[in-house]
């Protein structure tokens, strides 16, 4: 009587192989895009909470120079100061959060090891997204407001 061997062949092990191969050449390009995809979305994110964090900085600096809010003590004013945002000092130069960490990254509150991103620089303040290909081309850069003028706020995300 002879014994049934079981296992693999030779044969079905390489046709296996092979299928695995061909998955894997297909699948790695998704993942590499979808994590282009979440590097992008998450730099837009922050590029619209730096907008939304600027723009609320001045507003509460407008209302504290018109005493139309019970503080106790307003200490923005035209050129400088700061403003209280949720209990976080925020620095204000011409009505608009400062490019510093004390500025507009308090504001917006970014925790650059909790998000992912790099903060660096003062003129303009550079965030940039961890991983990215290119991270010269997958930023922020905020650059305060001059003199009766607004925030320059720019979002390259070309290479992310």
């Amino acid at each position: 009587m002879r014994q049934r061997s079981t296992g693999f062949t030779l044969i079905e092990l390489i046709i296996v192989i092979t299928i695995i191969g061909i998955l894997a050449a297909i699948a790695l390009p998704r993942y590499i895009t979808a994590q282009r995809d979440a590097r992008t979305a998450k730099a837009q994110a922050l590029y619209g909470s730096v907008r939304a964090a600027a723009a609320l900085a001045k507003a509460r600096c407008e209302l504290d120079l018109a005493a139309l809010v019970a503080v106790p003590a307003p200490t923005c004013t035209a050129a400088a100061g700061t403003v209280n945002m949720d209990g976080t000092a925020v620095t204000m130069v011409n009505r608009y959060p400062a490019a510093t960490a004390a500025g507009i990254v308090a504001a917006a509150q970014i925790v650059a090891a909790n998000d992912g991103v790099v903060i660096a620089g003062a003129a303009p303040l550079t965030i940039t997204m961890n991983g990215a290909t290119a991270a010269a081309n997958c930023r922020i850069s905020y650059t305060a407001a001059p003199l009766n003028g607004s925030p320059n706020i720019v979002l390259d995300a070309t290479n992310c």
